[in-house]
Formats: structure tokens, sequence, C-alpha cells
């Protein structure tokens, strides 16, 4: 056997020993399975000319401003802790295994409650860290990522955040148009007020003067006409105002996203991680390295600090194991 030959011997001994614990230990890790939801970009909306150039300049990742569509939150509403605290509240009904050779267990329950953290902030960090939210720079697709032990519990997550981020952008948003639909409707109210006050006034006016019109005292002609045209101005008031109040509502509706879903979240079969064979590879090989690297540790100093003096064909010195 060549000397080289063994001088590797011991090491990769030691090198397939860790490597095999590495194995056994890693099959007490429990599996984990993922779940993907996908959204599709909602049309940006440019200024003038700068659509097409804004698309343009996505093709190379560059952003420009005004060309990102309204979808370009979705990924700070998914992370949101609102969303989250919604998430922890949700029942959910999943079979999951208490340790890694465990029977299935079937789970109804909030998530809050499986997850047991203790308290309110250590749940959500573990949401977070199940939960995983990222946006392509160029095709704007948002990738929604829910990582847990039980494949129907990942899905089911991953459904729940779609909904509640619908749930978000449907009623809680607050867009332009809806704005300018809240301001319309006030002032409606308030014209319509003023309108009725007006009618009170001309009713009590009409019931002394019905036939002002033809009346011989010009002051009863002068307030009866006054108020007959500040009458019919309120009701001119209201009915702009109800039309612009109804173009206000059209408009939210425009300005809310749709949102396009592409993957609504699927039913993982095979596991995610942990990945076993990758350990045992590393493990054996940082192992080896290692055990080689003590038992030649003079000749690895002496080549660090001195080449000179090393061996002149390049080969560590012989040392026992």
């Amino acid at each position: 056997m060549p000397p080289w030959l063994l001088e590797l011997k011991r090491p990769l001994q030691i090198g397939l020993v860790t490597a095999a614990l590495t194995a056994l230990v890693s099959l007490f890790l429990p599996n984990q399975y993922r779940s993907e939801a996908r959204i599709l970009p909602v049309e940006a909306r440019g200024v003038g000319g700068l659509g097409n150039l804004a698309s343009a300049a996505a093709a190379f990742g560059v952003s420009m401003p005004g060309g990102d569509g309204s979808d370009a939150n979705f990924v700070d509403i998914l992370q949101s802790r609102w969303l989250r605290e919604r998430l922890l509240d949700t029942e959910f009904t999943f079979q999951a295994r208490s340790w890694r050779f465990g029977a299935e267990r079937n789970h109804r329950e909030r998530l809050s409650a499986y997850l047991d953290a203790g308290n309110t902030d250590r749940a959500l960090k573990a949401v977070a860290s199940m939960v995983g939210v990222s946006r392509d720079l160029k095709s704007k697709v948002v990738l929604l990522t829910v990582e847990t032990k039980s494949p129907s519990l990942s899905q089911q997550i991953a459904q729940r955040s779609l909904e509640l981020l619908e749930e978000f952008i449907q009623q809680k948003g607050r867009t332009r148009g809806g704005a300018k639909a809240a301001f319309a409707k006030a002032r409606l109210e308030e014209a319509r007020g003023e309108q009725t006050k007006a009618e009170a006034v001309f009713q009590r006016f009409l019931e002394t003067d019905r036939n002002y019109q033809v009346s011989p005292d010009p002051s009863v002609r002068i307030k009866g006409t006054r108020l007959e045209a500040e009458l019919r101005l309120r009701m001119q008031l209201v009915a702009t105002l109800a039309l612009s109040y109804e173009q206000a509502l059209m408009e939210e509706k425009n300005d809310v996203p749709i949102l396009n879903v592409l993957d609504g979240g699927n039913l993982p079969l095979e596991k995610s991680r942990p990945k076993r064979s990758v350990f045992v590879v590393l493990a054996f090989l940082l192992a080896s390295t290692g055990a080689w690297a003590y038992a030649n540790r003079a000749w690895i100093r002496a080549r660090l600090l001195d080449p000179e003096d090393s061996d002149s064909e390049g080969l560590p010195p012989k040392e026992s194991v």
C-alpha cells in the first residue's frame, strides 16, 4: 500500500465515523414541508408616456418613479403584524407528528395554541420564520412560501394569507378614489341638510304669501324670488354632489388592486428540508480534512511560516497518527 494512502487511512476512518453519526442524528430531525403561492403583478400605471419606458426599464431590473403598480405593497402587507396576528387567531385542521418517528395526530386548533410560544411576540417571530415573502424585480411576481412540519398546515397557512391579503386591500386599503368618495359623501350629507333648511324657510314663506309673484308689495316679490332661487341652488348643488359621489365610488373601485393569484398554495408531498445527504457529505469532508490537518500540523505550519523549509517533494513528513 502506498505511504500516502496509509496516511489518509486514519482521517478517512474518522470521516466515515463522523458521517455515520451525523446520518443517525439527522434521522431525528423533523421534516419540513413547503407550500408556495404566487401572485401576478397588477398593471403598472405610468404617468404620460412613462408606462412603456417603465416596462422597458423593469426588464433590466431598474425601477422608475411612478412605474410600479398598485401591488408594490403586497410584500409589506404579507409581512405585517396585522396579518400575522390574524394567522395566529385562525383555527386550522391538519395532521402532524409529535416527533420524527411518531404517529400522525389530528389537530384542530388555533395556530397560536399549536405553536405554544408563551407570548404574542414569540408567536409572531415563529410565524415570521415559517412564512417567507419575496418579489421578483423583473417579473414583479410575489412569491409566498410557508414551511411547517405538516404539509396540510403549510397549504392552509398559504391560502389563509392570500385571503387576508385580499381582505386588507378590499376593506382596509385607502386609495385616492376612496378619499374623494369620503369627502363627497360628507359634503353631500351637509348639502342635503342645507337643502332641507331652505325648503322649510320657503315653505313658511309660502304659507303666508302663496301668490307672492303677483303681490303688489315689491319686498314680498323680492323675498319670494330670493328664497326660491336659494332653494333651486341647493337642489342643484345636491344633484352635483350626488353625481360626484357616484364617480368617486367608481374611481375607488378602479383604484383597488386586483389580486391575481397564479398559484393558490400547493399541498407539498416531498419534504423541503433537512437535506440529510448534504449534512452527511459535509460532515465527512470536514472531519476527514480536520483529522488530516491535525495529523500533519507540523508540516502545514512549516509550509505556512517558511515554505523553503518544507520537503522538496512537497509531501508532508511522516508522523504517527
